[in-house]
C-alpha cells in the first residue's frame, strides 16, 4: 500500500469516479474498492469524496441552460417568492431543496458510523458486496418487466423545456432530456431514498432513480432529477469533506493528483450523463441490476480470498 497516491492511480480512480457517478451501480463503492485493488493510500475515502467535485461541475456543464433557464424564470417572475406548488417560478428549486435536505441532515448525525466503516477497509468490502448485490435485487424489483411502460425512443423528450438541448457540444449529438415537474411530496420521497445511499455500495443515482420511479416518474424523468440533485448533494459532500478532512487529503495526495482525478471524472461523468440518457429512453434499468448482482458476488469472493 503506497503512502501517496500516484498520478497513475489518480487518472484510475477519476475514470472509475465518473463512469459509476451517475450509472445506478455505486460510485463510492467501486472507488473504495478499486483504490484497494490498485493499492492506492487509504484516505478513508477523503480523496475520492473530492473528486467528485470533476463529477458536480460536469452536470452543471451539461445542463447550464435549463439551470439558466431556471433561473431567469425565477427571476423575471413577479411572484418569485410565491411558492404554492402548482404554480410557483420556484417549484423546481423548492423541489431540489426538499429533495437533498433529508441525506443532508442524516449524513450529518450518522458521520461517526459512516467514518467507522470508511476507515475500515474489511468492512467495506463486505458491506458494499451486500448493498451492491441488495440494490440489484431492487433494482430489478422496482423496474421488473410489466411494472412500468415500455421504455420508447421519444420517453426522454417528453415536453422538453426551452434550451432543454443539453448536451450541445462538437462531436456531440444533442440530448434531450425530460421535463421534471415534481410535486413537493415527490421530492421529500425521492430525498428520502436518497439518505440510503449515505450506505457505501448502495449507490446515490441508483437510490434517487428508484425513489423517482417508485413515486410516479418515468425513466427518463427519474434519471433527469436524479442528475441535478447530485449538484447539491455531491457539491455539499465535497464541500464538508475539504473542510473537515484537509490534513488527510494532504497527507495523502497534491495538487497534481487532486487535478488529475478531478479533470478525468469531469471528462468521463460527461460522456456517461450523455450515454445514460440515450440509454433509459430505449431500455429499462435490468442490466444495472444483473450487473451489481454480479459484482456484488465476486466482490465477496475477492475479499473472502485476498481479506
Amino acid at each position: 500500500m503506497s503512502e501517496q497516491i500516484s498520478l497513475l492511480q489518480a487518472f484510475i480512480l477519476g475514470v472509475v469516479e465518473g463512469i459509476t457517478e451517475f450509472l445506478p451501480i455505486s460510485s463510492t463503492g467501486h472507488l473504495l474498492v478499486c483504490s484497494q485493488m490498485i493499492g492506492a493510500a487509504n484516505t478513508s475515502g477523503t480523496y475520492e469524496i473530492v473528486i467528485q467535485l470533476g463529477a458536480v461541475l460536469a452536470v452543471v456543464g451539461f445542463y447550464w441552460k435549463r439551470l439558466w433557464a431556471k433561473v431567469s424564470e425565477w427571476r423575471q417572475s413577479p411572484a418569485k417568492w410565491a411558492f404554492k406548488e402548482d404554480s410557483s417560478p420556484a417549484r423546481f428549486w423548492v423541489s431540489l431543496l426538499l429533495a437533498f435536505l433529508p441525506a443532508a441532515i442524516v449524513g450529518l448525525a450518522l458521520k461517526d458510523y459512516l467514518d467507522l466503516i470508511l476507515g475500515s477497509r474489511e468492512l467495506q468490502v463486505y458491506i458494499i458486496a451486500a448493498t451492491l448485490f441488495g440494490g440489484g435485487i431492487i433494482l430489478w424489483w422496482v423496474d421488473r418487466p410489466g411494472r412500468l411502460p415500455a421504455p420508447a425512443a421519444k420517453e426522454s423528450e417528453q415536453t422538453p423545456a426551452e434550451g432543454s438541448r443539453d448536451g450541445d457540444s462538437e462531436g456531440q449529438a444533442p440530448v434531450k432530456s425530460a421535463e421534471v415537474n415534481l410535486t413537493y411530496r415527490q421530492a421529500f420521497w425521492v430525498g428520502v431514498a436518497q439518505c440510503f445511499s449515505l450506505i457505501p455500495g448502495v449507490s446515490r443515482s441508483g437510490a434517487t432513480i428508484v425513489g423517482g420511479l417508485m413515486v410516479g416518474l418515468n425513466r427518463a424523468q427519474a434519471t433527469d432529477f436524479s442528475f441535478f440533485l447530485s449538484i447539491p448533494t455531491l457539491g455539499a459532500a465535497t464541500i464538508y469533506t475539504l473542510l473537515r478532512s484537509y490534513g488527510t487529503l494532504l497527507a495523502v495526495s497534491t495538487w497534481q493528483t487532486l487535478s488529475v482525478g478531478m479533470v478525468v471524472s469531469f471528462i468521463t461523468a460527461w460522456l456517461a450523463i450523455g450515454w445514460l440518457l440515450r440509454y433509459v429512453a430505449s431500455n429499462t434499468f435490468l442490466g444495472f441490476a444483473i450487473y451489481r448482482m454480479a459484482a456484488g458476488v465476486l466482490l465477496a469472493l475477492w475479499g473472502w480470498y485476498y481479506l
